[in-house]
């Protein structure tokens, strides 16, 4: 895939009560489930498209930030995208905003990744 300035790629997912539970229990003993979708988690999702997607293989993080603006509803999907916003190939850097959305639109995180990949220059 060839990388270039806005070039985007998205993943929807939905998260259940089960999941909760799941995340509660990893979390440690004295977690509670939590009611909405954790940040970990929707982190989970950028940090999926970067590594598969998005740039893909071989990509490795520098830098993640990320603002919550609104609760994660459980058993709402929830798309997460990340889209190319910068390419340094002389230093092998790419820049990404990353979002994560409700069916309805509604943003409720969203933020920068700062990305190595070796062949950014690259078809």
């Amino acid at each position: 895939m060839t990388l270039e300035i806005g070039r985007r790629a998205a993943l929807t997912r939905s998260y259940t009560v089960r999941d909760m539970q799941e995340f509660a229990v990893l979390a440690g003993e004295n977690a509670r489930v939590p009611d909405t979708v954790p940040g970990p988690l929707i982190g989970g999702l950028f940090s999926y498209l970067l590594g598969v997607k998005l740039p893909g293989r071989g990509t490795n993080y520098l830098k993640q930030s990320l603002e919550f603006l609104a609760p994660a509803p459980v058993g709402e999907p929830l798309t997460a995208s990340v889209t190319v916003t910068r390419l340094r190939p002389e230093k092998h850097l790419v820049d990404l905003e990353t979002v994560c959305e409700t069916a309805d639109s509604r943003r409720i995180c969203q933020g920068r990744a700062l990305v190595y990949v070796e062949d950014v220059g690259k078809d």
